[in-house]
């Protein structure tokens, strides 16, 4: 297992020694004064189904939430896994309660992405704890702190705004470590009185960290992005590709079966899906299989990881499995052009998904990349025209 990215909790970024993570973005702009925050009149009913009770507290009527998940609750975490309904996975944002916590209880702070907030509760089972959960317009921790939404200025608010100073009789709330880069403790200290502690990446952790006085061990600071971690995370970059590439390979049939007399099905069947098959071991090499050998591929950027397996994906289809006749060097060079660009096109999609880079070095990638790509698919449309016109007799 590969150690990534340390996180420095003393500070409000990500520590100097490993860089910014990869899926962080500027951070907006902050806005002035804090402003009162009315917890939700209706809760969705995704949310009512993990609610067994109610609470009454100064200025709130605070809903208890259930450790355990439902049905609902699991297939919610797969479908954000594989499509874009993570994209509206939410939470209202208010103050929750685990079990019937005090005015000494402690009190965590979650992103409202649903799945983390899920992930939070799972861990809590048995225990007397305040919820806080803040508005990150659905994303999760580590992408809303880059972005600005989990950030100093909607804590502050939401810390005062449900006057948690009157709820509690101490001044500490809990922080994900991966929420650093976006709070100011400092900040939260002046505007509200409350201190930040900055919990373990995992919600795993909790536990151990909240029985051991709040200290984290350097195994709870680590950011670790294993085998497994990176497989769950491939179906978000290789489902929507398959999506699109559905379009290429329609384009490829059509090409290929293209004839003097119009199109045929049989020159489409024999000639275009060998090319089908390409594009796609090309689509699975750099949404699925980059992403999982990630740290044994050489060099660092993400582009040229792509195009390395790439590369190696569309020799073994040319020459392992034949893909393109032994003597056609001008489909054999298009094939050397086109599929490794797309597979790199896609492996530099994942860097958003992991901890191996920063902003700047995928604006640099892109700076270089993208006009490789569209170089790429210019030289391969110009070869399937000159092989097509050769098969004609034309040429």
């Amino acid at each position: 297992m590969k150690v990534l990215t340390v996180l420095d909790p003393g500070t409000s970024k990500i520590s100097p020694r490993t860089g910014q993570g990869a899926c962080c973005a500027p951070a907006a702009a902050k806005s002035s004064g804090d402003m009162p925050v009315a917890a939700p009149a209706v809760y969705p009913e995704m949310i009512q189904a993990v609610i067994t009770g109610y609470m009454e507290v100064p200025g709130n009527r605070v809903p208890v939430v259930s450790t355990s998940w439902n049905r609902a609750d699991r297939m919610g975490e797969i479908r954000s896994r594989l499509s874009n309904f993570r994209m509206n996975y939410a939470v209202p944002p208010g103050l929750y309660a685990v079990g019937t916590p005090g005015a000494e209880s402690d009190i965590l702070v979650s992103a409202n992405y649903k799945l983390s907030f899920d992930m939070l509760r799972r861990e809590l089972k048995g225990r007397d704890l305040w919820i806080l959960v803040i508005d990150t317009a659905g994303i999760n921790v580590w992408c809303a702190a880059g972005e600005g939404t989990f950030g100093t200025e909607e804590l502050s608010q939401r810390i005062v705004g449900h006057g948690l100073g009157g709820i509690v009789t101490h001044r500490r709330i809990i922080v994900p470590q991966l929420g650093a880069p976006g709070i100011d403790a400092a900040e939260i200290k002046r505007r509200t009185g409350f201190r930040v502690h900055y919990g373990p990446v995992r919600s795993s952790d909790l536990p151990a960290y909240l029985e051991d006085g709040y200290r984290a061990t350097p195994e709870m600071r680590t950011v670790t992005f294993s085998s497994a971690d990176r497989l769950v995370l491939t179906p978000i970059e290789l489902i929507p590709a398959l999506k699109s590439y559905f379009f290429v390979a329609v384009i490829f049939l059509i090409l290929f079966g293209l004839d003097t007399t119009g199109i045929l099905f049989r020159k489409a069947w024999s000639e275009g899906m060998p090319m089908v098959a390409m594009g796609l071991a090309a689509v699975l090499s750099g949404a699925l299989l980059t992403p999982v050998l990630l740290p044994v591929i050489p060099f660092r950027s993400f582009a040229v990881k792509g195009l390395i397996t790439g590369t190696a994906v569309t020799a073994l289809m040319i020459h392992g499995a034949g893909a393109v006749g032994r003597n056609d060097g001008v489909l054999t060079a298009m094939s050397y052009i086109f599929f490794p660009a797309l597979s790199s096109f896609l492996a530099l999609q994942f860097t958003g998904a992991t901890t191996y880079t920063s902003l700047s070095g995928v604006t640099k990638e892109m700076k270089y990349a993208i006009p490789l790509y569209i170089a790429a698919a210019s030289v391969s449309l110009v070869l399937v025209v000159i092989y097509k016109l050769m098969d004609w007799g034309i040429l």
